[in-house]
């Protein structure tokens, strides 16, 4: 038997691929309705951990694989799934998105994982999407997105737009004012984020001060932030994505704007960020997530708790890797209704399962294969972590396609 992993000891990359690949013996697997292949062979069973480990993403989504893996050695203390430990295959999408496309492959193809848990772009995201859904795996995507998606072979267990961006607009729109200014990475969550807010922005009386995109990696913002000034907005909202944002709110904080002047509100910035970036540079700004380190639930204490034991005292939590972990424990708990790791068979329990996460209950909504989740905006403070300043008090249904909105229905194209 596969001797469970203490992942508070491996020190790279390479040292888990070793762990995993001595793991493995002869291969054996079944086949679902659906015709994929899982390795069923022995007392384990695989699933693939997909996050870029490396490059301008790596910022972000190194603490995702270690919250992954944090789930799947408490599954595991806790006898497995279906009697089986489960195996960790761990993948570098190195922040390039033929390398996701790349990896998903190898991972439902050779390694014949149960499901994949990885991505954190959307760019990532639909680089994998063809090759799950012409394999006939499965995904769990854990971060925030744009919506206007939901693919049969694909959990989304971070928000979708009606359950951060636009909550996040019209609370901007009654408390810092009506003029905003866009900024974001130059790929499609962005852009496709900014279509709808612009929709937003003309259907509850908002004005667009400016709109602006850089490449993921840009380090100059010096031209952008001059644009910011000339354009007096009351508030930025920023889609920018990995250490891009290093970059802009340093030099934001350099041409003397501060959050009193010109609030920056993110949906892509959470505490891993902001550990990065540096309180002083980001404290009185705003973000929109579904949790926070600070939220409180007797789940989130604990799970606070085991993090920093597991990886130091130093490390934080955040939103996107708060809804990793849940996806791990979503996934196990599918299995077990259905009996099977069979993906048709999974995804056809999954509906309905409700989980106690850290960030409160969760929901999985079968229709759309999205999660409920409780909506909160929250601003930074000088100690790194987030004073939450509103919430939906409850879960809020997902609607990736915006349908219960008379604006987004120009927008909403299956």
């Amino acid at each position: 038997m596969l001797k469970l992993f203490t992942w508070k000891k491996v020190l790279s990359v390479a040292a888990i691929s070793t762990l995993v690949l001595a793991g493995c013996g002869k291969a054996s697997s079944t086949e679902s309705s659906e015709g994929a292949k899982i390795d069923t062979s022995g007392d384990t069973v695989k699933v693939g951990v997909l996050h870029s480990l490396s490059g301008t993403m790596s910022i972000s989504e190194v603490s995702l694989r270690d919250a992954e893996l944090m789930a799947i050695d408490e599954i595991n203390a806790a006898g497995g799934v279906l009697g089986k430990k489960i195996e960790p295959v761990v993948e570098d999408g190195a922040s390039d998105w033929p390398t996701f496309a790349e990896k998903a492959k190898k991972l439902l193809q050779k390694d014949q994982v149960a499901t994949i848990f990885g991505g954190w772009t959307s760019a990532s995201r639909k680089a994998m999407l063809p090759v799950v859904e012409q394999n006939k795996g499965l995904l769990w995507y854990p971060v925030q997105y744009e919506g206007m998606e939901s693919s049969p072979n694909i959990f989304y267990t971070g928000a979708t737009t009606n359950q951060q961006i636009v909550p996040a607009v019209t609370w901007l729109l009654e408390n810092k004012g009506k003029k905003v200014f866009l900024i974001g990475s130059d790929y499609v969550f962005p852009r496709t984020a900014n279509k709808v807010i612009k929709a937003q922005l003309k259907a509850e009386g908002g004005t667009l001060a400016g709109e602006e995109y850089t490449p993921l990696g840009h380090t100059d913002y010096s031209t952008l932030i001059s644009k910011i000034k000339d354009a007096k907005p009351d508030v930025v909202f920023n889609t920018l994505n990995g250490d891009s944002n290093v970059a802009f709110f340093k030099q934001l904080k350099d041409a003397g704007i501060t959050a009193a002047d010109i609030p920056v509100l993110s949906v892509s910035v959470a505490e891993e960020e902001i550990r990065g970036i540096g309180a002083s540079v980001l404290e009185g700004h705003y973000a929109s997530w579904n949790y926070y380190q600070t939220t409180d639930t007797p789940e989130n204490k604990k799970f606070v708790a085991n993090y920093k034991k597991i990886y130091g005292e130093d490390r934080v939590t955040g939103d996107p890797i708060e809804a990793a972990y849940t996806a791990v424990h979503l996934w196990a708990e599918a299995v077990e209704k259905a009996g099977s790791f069979e993906v048709d068979k999974v995804k056809k329990a999954a509906d309905g399962i409700e989980f106690n996460a850290p960030s409160g209950k969760v929901k999985i909504e079968g229709s759309n294969q999205h999660i409920w989740k409780t909506v909160r905006i929250g601003q930074v403070q000088a100690d790194g972590q987030f004073k939450e300043v509103w919430s939906s008090s409850e879960a809020v249904k997902p609607d990736p396609y915006l349908e219960s909105y008379e604006w987004g229905a120009s927008l909403s194209k299956k």
